[in-house]
């Protein structure tokens, strides 16, 4: 018996475990069984929650240089400067540095005149900082922008010079080194499409033929006297940069077209002996509609031509139109339309509606000034009546609306709609060189019969490409 106790004591043990021993085998028990259930849940990132950045664009041009960064949802940030050597830091919270980010620093161009690099990286836990080497003092500013055309979120950093360029002050310095004519025109080359930094959402640009030589060309400019009186034309390529314009069935962009159309028309004013154009942007990239009419009131133009290629949302719609400023609503549904489309520009292309313009009040007051608007009017007509000769007119008259664009209180101020590029047959002719260059000649034809009756009678004056 004493060998039958022994052996059931030696097995008690294992029957009667103390209590703390039996809850730990349940815990580790549970605990198995949790680690097995999290084993076979689906991998999740660490950061899920984060940002990501859709896209990334440069637009450097000789006003200021433009990033944009696109997503999905508003970015905040912040912005600061450091010296020794010129930075530009640009905090972002809560964004993923992915791809996006990384591909910024290969698009910045060397020419760009203002940043010299950028360079990504995490700062700290959910702060991602870009470092922007710069070439010279600046000042920037940063603001974000609501998704509209295509676009998602976009937070926008303009980087601006501390003086801006004069294109004035400029000629009159190569004057007094010794020059007295500016530059010779650039060729009127056909449109290049988007740079590799930007990336619209809109069909990409089909490249155009190259240009032929034509004998529409200009021939180049006999010298001018001394004390001859100099008509100044300011030319506005409409839209650029973030900003396509409309976009015809083949996927041509209007700015490109536009920026085409202006070059060969500057080069043609820049012929005449007693003539010199200025142009509003010489690339691809946005300049805000006060912007356009504040450089040519700068360059002391006698005359603001913004160049445009229609659309409608019929296919069918075709025709060249001129516009003038109106003072009391538009001349027809279609001007009004238009002139909406036209003045949404700005929250396509993106303006920081934080900046007041200085001049806005004035120009806004001084619109009752129907002088500007009647010499409007002629220029227009005149104009109309030679692009008559080379396209069919939409209006056999001139139309006016509220275009943003000609609200320059002193400056006869026209919009030139050269075709529509919403027809597949005005599209083709749009992209065509050779007709670029008739409708370049029609322009500045109707511009000298005008100043021919009109002759401008403010002091004489110089300008420069900017």
């Amino acid at each position: 018996m004493s060998r039958l106790a022994e052996n059931l004591r030696l097995t008690r043990p294992a029957a009667r475990l103390p209590h703390t021993s039996r809850f730990s085998l349940k815990f580790l028990h549970a605990a198995t069984l949790l680690l097995a259930l999290l084993c076979a849940l689906p991998a999740t990132p660490l950061h899920a929650n984060e940002i990501q950045v859709s896209s990334t664009r440069v637009w450097p041009a000789p006003d200021y240089t433009r990033v944009t960064i696109e997503s999905p949802q508003a970015i905040r940030h912040t912005l600061f400067t450091l010296d020794n050597p010129q930075r530009l830091v640009l905090d972002l919270e809560g964004v993923a540095l992915n791809t996006a980010l990384n591909e910024l620093a290969g698009k910045i161009n060397a020419t760009d005149p203002y940043v010299k690099g950028v360079r990504a990286g995490r700062f700290k836990p959910g702060v991602v900082r870009l470092v922007f080497d710069l070439k010279t003092q600046v000042k920037p500013e940063a603001f974000t922008l609501a998704p509209i055309a295509g676009y998602g979120h976009r937070l926008v950093l303009d980087v601006y010079p501390l003086t801006p360029p004069d294109p004035l002050l400029a000629f009159l310095n190569r004057r007094e080194a010794g020059g007295n004519e500016p530059p010779a025109a650039p060729t009127a080359a056909e449109p290049a499409a988007a740079p590799p930094s930007a990336v619209t959402p809109a069909t990409p640009p089909v490249a155009l033929k190259p240009e032929a030589t034509l004998p529409s060309k200009p021939a180049a400019r006999p010298p001018r006297p001394g004390n001859e009186r100099l008509i100044i034309v300011a030319i506005d390529p409409g839209h650029g940069g973030e900003d396509p314009g409309a976009i015809g069935r083949a996927g041509t962009q209007e700015k490109h077209i536009t920026l085409s159309i202006s070059q060969k028309l500057k080069e043609r004013i820049d012929a005449e002996p007693n003539m010199r154009a200025v142009l509003t942007r010489t690339g691809d990239y946005f300049i805000p509609l006060h912007m356009r009419v504040e450089k040519a009131r700068r360059a002391k133009a006698d005359l603001f031509i913004s160049v445009h290629a229609d659309a409608f949302i019929k296919p069918s719609a075709n025709g060249s139109s001129v516009f003038a400023l109106s003072e009391r609503g538009a001349t027809s549904v279609a001007a009004r339309w238009l002139a909406k489309r036209e003045n949404d520009a700005d929250l396509i292309g993106g303006v920081n509606i934080g900046v007041k313009d200085p001049h806005l009040r004035q120009t806004l007051l001084d619109l009752s000034q129907t002088a500007t608007i009647n010499d409007s009017l002629k220029v227009g007509k005149s104009v109309l009546q030679q692009m008559g000769g080379v396209n069919r007119l939409h209006k056999n008259h001139v139309e006016q609306a509220g275009f943003a664009v000609l609200k320059a209180p002193d400056i006869p101020s026209i919009l030139i709609e050269t075709a529509f590029i919403s027809n597949p047959d005005e599209e083709r002719k749009l992209r065509d060189p050779e007709h670029q260059n008739r409708l370049a000649d029609a322009i500045v034809n109707g511009i000298k019969a005008y100043f021919a009756k009109n002759p401008p009678l403010a002091p004489a004056q110089v300008a420069n490409s900017p």
